[in-house]
């Protein structure tokens, strides 16, 4: 590999030509000596002396491109290995709430029943080609570090090669596909989709920044274009044809208190006038559902539309916690942009990245470029099929999108490569939270009972705690506590395995959440479940000013009282360890 240029960018080489592989005639060698000193003479006195000079760069390139997307999307997928490994093992693991081995002795047993079919097509996962039955945590964590490793690396060199880029698809595919209801929500196919076509994006195996024979692929370009057009349209109709709190301008009247995980600035949006929500809902039209066909038009309309889609998920990335799915979704918007537009990001130093792309730039409009190698005819090939491919796979999705009946956050395809997509297609207008509690009551229908809570991660509890500050980071527990309270907890039956873990205070259930009231002492003999009605205090309000952020009332009971006991052959029913207390 390359040394580092002085504009940061790694694996960068100040040699203009280092990518041409070519053999080269005494000729072209002269030619290319001429060449390099025509530029130079073209460069003013002080430019030599100086390494910064004025780097202008023509419209129409993408190697910029690439090297800013490529580093965005390694921060994604390194983010998402982070969360998988500091919490899969206690959702997921042969001892989790929902333990994947479980999960795939029945994949097994449906494919027994049913010999037409295979694991690898129902559940596509490296995981079946290693002892998952005795060694699944340890793969799951073998899993999550090899990706961030891996993301690591493009996060940081702005760099990848096919290989890369195609082991970060396969092993997070391995993840989701097992993951069941943790990783059931639109972004992780969202980054699926995008690490799929971020494979051909890179040269199969350079390791470069700027790959002189690897041109960014206008297939792939055009491919995250198709996709922000088809998240942001399909956000925008699932809207329109959903809540009618979207048609009469209202729902922002109550996003902000009831999204799943809010943060301190959501307590402010919520109560600014409402006509700033009404113009919130309108904007948020426009965005969604006029903005998206921008894309196809000219160079200043695609600029506008990339604009726009970035400033509305910075917004919303200011406004709350929706793990990294804003974050994710500005990655297509950077493909609107050419290196003119992204020039401003890297420095003019003489032979840095922009210096580079510029003789690269003057290279191609004097015709000196060299000729299409065997290997660029074949990538061409590979791209044209890529396009027949995504035009394939976007027939029922486009379908879904003109249906009135229309489906988000769906896949059409075993391997998620093109995917339908929205968001809060309905708004809840009222937030209930679910509370854990413990006791050491002997009786737990006793009035006399002392209740102590249990506090988690993110999720509203305690009134007086502040809202959290997370995302890009997600904690998926509290996601599910946020869907669980709008539901009974016979339809999530690991909310009853954390009660069951917390009654023996179980390490890995604690991990999961911030305060266990009865850790280093011993665990509780009950625990139960409450129901209860959140809303935020007002701004200079009595509550406001005892420091307290919502104020609750209670609904009612959520789980009934139980004890490690009473949930014996509840456990044994789903074929889960039982608890037991650390020693």
């Amino acid at each position: 590999m390359a040394a580092s240029t002085s504009d940061g960018t790694a694996c960068s080489d100040s040699n203009v030509y280092e990518g041409l592989r070519h053999r080269k005639t005494h000729q072209e060698a002269a030619d290319e000596t001429r060449y390099t000193e025509e530029n130079t003479m073209n460069m003013s006195e002080s430019s030599k002396t100086n390494k910064y000079t004025t780097v202008h760069l023509e419209t129409g390139t993408y190697w910029l491109t690439r090297i800013v997307f490529l580093r965005s999307l390694g921060l994604i997928y390194f983010v998402a290995f982070l969360v998988a490994l500091h919490q899969n093992k206690q959702l997921l693991g042969t001892d989790g709430l929902l333990p994947a081995n479980l999960y795939l002795q029945r994949v097994q047993q449906h494919v027994a029943a049913d010999p037409a079919q295979s694991t690898w097509s129902l559940v596509p996962s490296l995981l079946w080609w290693v002892d998952w039955e005795r060694d699944l945590d340890l793969w799951l964590d073998r899993l999550a570090y090899i990706g961030a490793a891996l993301s690591f690396i493009v996060m940081v060199t702005g760099c990848a090669n096919m290989v890369i880029m195609a082991a970060l698809w396969i092993l997070y595919h391995s993840i989701v596909n097992i993951g069941q209801r943790w990783y059931s929500f639109g972004w992780e196919s969202q980054l699926l989709e995008t690490g799929f076509l971020a494979i051909f994006f890179c040269p199969l195996l350079t390791l470069r920044p700027l790959p002189r024979t690897t041109p960014p692929s206008l297939v792939v370009i055009w491919g995250y274009r198709w996709l922000i057009f088809r998240i942001m349209l399909g956000a925008g109709l699932i809207k329109i044809r959903g809540d009618q709190c979207w048609r009469d301008l209202t729902c922002m009247n109550y996003h902000y208190q009831t999204q799943p995980v809010p943060n301190p600035i959501s307590y402010y949006l919520h109560q600014t006038p409402e006509n700033m929500h009404k113009f919130e809902t309108l904007s948020n039209h426009f965005v969604e559902l006029v903005a998206p066909w921008f894309i196809f038009l000219t160079r200043p309309f695609r600029f506008t539309c990339g604009f726009l889609q970035i400033l509305f998920q910075v917004i919303l990335i200011i406004s709350g916690n929706l793990s990294f799915l804003n974050w994710l979704t500005i990655l297509p918007s950077i493909c609107s942009f050419d290196d003119a537009h992204l020039a401003f990001l890297f420095p003019g130093w003489r032979g840095g990245t922009k210096w580079q792309v510029a003789q690269i730039q003057q290279e191609e409009r004097s015709g000196r470029a060299p000729p299409p190698s065997w290997g660029q005819l074949v990538r061409r090939v590979v791209h044209v099929s890529l396009a027949g491919l995504i035009v394939y796979l976007s027939l029922p999705v486009v379908q879904n999108l003109l249906s009135p009946r229309q489906a988000m956050n769906t896949s059409f395809d075993p391997l998620r490569l093109v995917n339908t997509y929205g968001a809060f297609g309905s708004i809840t207008k009222e937030r209930t939270e679910v509370i854990f509690q413990g006791t050491y009551a002997m009786n737990p229908t006793d009035p006399g009972a002392v209740w102590e809570e249990y506090e988690f991660k993110c999720k509203p509890g305690n009134v007086t705690r502040r809202p959290c500050l997370i995302s890009p980071y997600h904690y998926r527990l509290d996601w599910l506590m946020w869907f669980a309270a709008f539901q009974n907890y016979n339809y999530n039956n690991w909310l009853v395995h954390l009660a069951a873990k917390l009654l023996v205070n179980d390490p890995g259930a604690e991990s999961l959440i911030a305060h266990n009231p009865f850790h280093g002492k011993q665990p509780p003999r009950f625990i139960r479940a409450e129901h209860y009605k959140y809303s935020y205090t007002k701004i200079g309000s009595a509550a406001a000013k005892e420091g307290k952020w919502w104020k609750r009332r209670r609904i009612g009971e959520y789980l009934p009282a139980v004890s490690l006991g009473s949930l014996n052959q509840y456990i044994k029913q789903h074929g889960w360890n039982m608890p037991a207390i650390k020693q």
